[in-house]
C-alpha cells in the first residue's frame, strides 16, 4: 500500500458563482451570504468515483471538512492527521501538510485553487509530488489537473508505478486587485507534480500586445457587432477580447466579470450566477460570447464561474460564441470545459466554430 496525503480546502471555489473571484482571506463570509455553496467535496467525491487502485492506497487525510469527512464510507483506509477548529484557514493546510510529510506520504493530493497551491509550497516546497485537484475559482497556476477525473488516472498512474515529475508554476493573484477589475500576476513558487501527458494543464498566458494582435481583435469585435440580433440578450465573459467588443460600442466593461448588453446597450455589469438567470427569465433569446484562456484553452471552469452548468444549459450550446486571436488559438491544441458538472461536460464535447478574425473561422475540438 502507498502512503498518500489527502487535503481538501473547504471553502475554495465558494466565490465563483456568486461573482467573487476568489475566497482568500475572510471573503468566503461574503460568499455565504450570498448563497455560496461548497464546491470541493463534490469536486474530491467525483475524483474517488474514478479510482481504480483503492485497495493500494492508505491515506493521511486531515480532519472533518478537510479531508475524513468525504473519505469516510469510500472504501480507503485511512488515518486522521491533526486538528482543526469550526473554521478552517491556510494555517491549518500548512500545518497538517507539514505534519504529513514528517508521517512518510509519499504522494500528497488536494484540492482548492491557487491560493491552496501557495499554501502547500509554504509548508512543503519541492519536498514530495503532488496532485491538485480543481477546486478554485481562477486557477490560473499549472500544477492542477484538468479536472477530477484526470487527476484519478494520475494517482492510479502512480499506484501502478508510472511515475515522473516536474515543476510547475504557481502563479499568485492578487485578489484585492482582482475585485478592482485589474489582473496581476506573480510568480509565486513551485511544486512537484506528477505528469501524464494531457491530464495537467499549462499556466495562463497573457493576451500579447501588439499592433497586429490589437487590430485582430477589433476585426473579432467588428463581425460580432454586425452580426448581433435585435432583443436578443449577449452574455459577455471577461478578456481582452471580448472587452473589444464593448469598446468599439462604446459601452463599459468588466474586464475580469460577467456582463450583459442587449440592442447595444449596457443592461448589467459583473454578473453572478444569480443575476445572470435573472436576466434569463427576462429575455428569451439569449448568446453567451466568451474566449479561451490563452495557454490552458479552458473556456468555461478557470475564472469565468458565473457561466454555471444551469446557465449554460438555459442559453443552449448552439447559442455560445467562441471567439479569440489568431495566435492564442493556434497554440492550442484543443478548447476545455470544466463546470463541475462531468455529465453536462460531456454534453459540450465535440467540433466547434472559433471566430479568428472578421468572417473567419477555425474548427476546433472541445475536450474535458
Amino acid at each position: 500500500m502507498r502512503k498518500i496525503g489527502f487535503i481538501i480546502n473547504p471553502i475554495a471555489g465558494m466565490g465563483g458563482s456568486v461573482g467573487l473571484k476568489g475566497t482568500d482571506g475572510d471573503i468566503y463570509k461574503e460568499a455565504l451570504k450570498r448563497g455560496a455553496k461548497p464546491i470541493t467535496p463534490k469536486r474530491v467525491s467525483e475524483l474517488l468515483s474514478y479510482l481504480i487502485h483503492k485497495e493500494r492506497i492508505f491515506m493521511l487525510v486531515a480532519p472533518g471538512n478537510m479531508g475524513a469527512d468525504v473519505i469516510e464510507g469510500k472504501s480507503i483506509k485511512f488515518k486522521i492527521i491533526g486538528d482543526i477548529g469550526e473554521t478552517t484557514s491556510a494555517n491549518d493546510t500548512k500545518r497538517i501538510a507539514k505534519q504529513m510529510v514528517k508521517e512518510g506520504i509519499e504522494l500528497l493530493i488536494f484540492c482548492g485553487g491557487d491560493g491552496t497551491a501557495r499554501d502547500i509550497y509554504d509548508a512543503i516546497g519541492l519536498e514530495r509530488p503532488v496532485v491538485a485537484v480543481p477546486g478554485g475559482v481562477k486557477m490560473y497556476s499549472s500544477v492542477f489537473t484538468f479536472n477530477p477525473k484526470a487527476a484519478a488516472q494520475i494517482i492510479d498512474g502512480f499506484l501502478e508505478d508510472f511515475i515522473e515529475t516536474e515543476d510547475r508554476e504557481i502563479l499568485d493573484i492578487d485578489e484585492e486587485l482582482v475585485r478592482k477589475d485589474m489582473l496581476k500576476a506573480t510568480m509565486y513558487g513551485y511544486l512537484k507534480v506528477l505528469t501524464f501527458r494531457n491530464l495537467i494543464q499549462a499556466g495562463k498566458e497573457g493576451s500579447k500586445l501588439g499592433r497586429t494582435i490589437e487590430e485582430n481583435k477589433q476585426e473579432i469585435a467588428q463581425w460580432i457587432i454586425e452580426d448581433m440580433k435585435e432583443d436578443t440578450l449577449y452574455l459577455l465573459g471577461p478578456g481582452t477580447t471580448v472587452k473589444a467588443i464593448t469598446d468599439n460600442l462604446g459601452l463599459p466593461k468588466t474586464l475580469l466579470g460577467i456582463d450583459a448588453i442587449i440592442n447595444k446597450k449596457f443592461k448589467g455589469k459583473d454578473l453572478n450566477e444569480k443575476g445572470i438567470l435573472k436576466l434569463l427569465e427576462a429575455f428569451d433569446d439569449a448568446e453567451i460570447i466568451i474566449s479561451p484562456i490563452g495557454g490552458q484553452g479552458f473556456i468555461f471552469g478557470r475564472g469565468n464561474k458565473q457561466f454555471t452548468s444551469k446557465v449554460i444549459k438555459k442559453v443552449g450550446k448552439k447559442n455560445i460564441k467562441i471567439i479569440s486571436t489568431d495566435n492564442k488559438i493556434r497554440n492550442l491544441r484543443c478548447l476545455r470545459v470544466d463546470t463541475g458538472d462531468a455529465n453536462f461536460d460531456t454534453e459540450l464535447k465535440g467540433l466547434v466554430k472559433v471566430i479568428k478574425g472578421y468572417k473567419e473561422v477555425s474548427v476546433i475540438q472541445i475536450e474535458c
